[in-house]
């Protein structure tokens, strides 16, 4: 009887501490949806809004190790239910940044409601949409212990750094047409940026997720799409641009 009641009583910790993992998962949905709706369509209030509320996942966070702590301190787990401790706290170290994320972008809206509006925020729609996507499936996937759910988010991230790519290149021929717009244009860079790296953290939960469930980690190599390393746009295959 002893016995089951210290199996209940570690379930109920675990269930806990799935809790907070979902809790992080639908605040950090929640941030990056605002975050592009506040840079689409220049709302400052809604900007400001995430970048105050970034703290909520600091907090949860926190309350992720504190669990963890404690039932690697009470419970001593091993194999797949260290593996399951382990996860957690990965996964919301990963969800935290997610939200730095979100927050940057709402930050960068703020700076660009500061200058005329450029055609070209719009296109941040798309990254931002995926990475969403991306978001959700794989906080689903951690708590539904869906593998190939995890595994199709991991296989995801390389669209979404093609799209970064495209985005950063249309950007660069953008700025040496029209020069004057250079400073609302790196704001937009940084803010693409800041989705591509959501896009990273989320495969990185999924990778997580594989672990906890398989013992290992995907064996596949993480293809990538993010070629900016070597963007170059030459002067010479300019012609009429965009004048947005």
């Amino acid at each position: 009887m002893q016995s089951q009641h210290i199996v209940n009583a570690y379930d109920q910790e675990l269930r806990k501490l799935h809790s907070y993992i979902a809790e992080m998962g639908g605040q950090a949905e929640q941030q990056l949806r605002e975050a592009m709706q506040a840079i689409v369509t220049r709302d400052s209030d809604l900007a400001g809004k995430v970048v105050r509320e970034d703290g909520l996942l600091d907090e949860l966070e926190r309350k992720v190790e504190a669990q963890t702590i404690r039932l690697l301190a009470l419970r001593q787990p091993v194999a797949c239910d260290l593996r399951e401790v382990i996860t957690a706290l990965k996964a919301a170290s990963n969800l935290e940044r997610i939200g730095d994320f979100a927050a940057n972008v709402a930050k960068r809206s703020l700076a660009l409601q500061q200058m005329p509006e450029i055609g070209l925020t719009r296109s941040l729609g798309p990254l931002g949409q995926t990475a969403g996507e991306m978001l959700n499936a794989v906080v689903q996937a951690y708590l539904d212990d869906d593998v190939d759910g995890a595994l199709r988010v991991r296989d995801r991230d390389e669209d979404l750094d093609r799209a970064y790519t495209a985005l950063f290149r249309e950007l660069l021929t953008y700025m040496m047409e029209t020069p004057q717009r250079i400073t609302a244009c790196t704001h937009l860079l940084f803010a693409a940026k800041n989705l591509e790296r959501i896009g990273d953290h989320a495969t990185n939960i999924a990778e997580a997720v594989c672990f906890r469930i398989r013992g290992s980690l995907p064996e596949e190599e993480r293809q990538k799409g993010d070629e900016t390393s070597f963007a170059v746009v030459s002067p010479g295959i300019l012609g009429d641009g965009p004048t947005r």
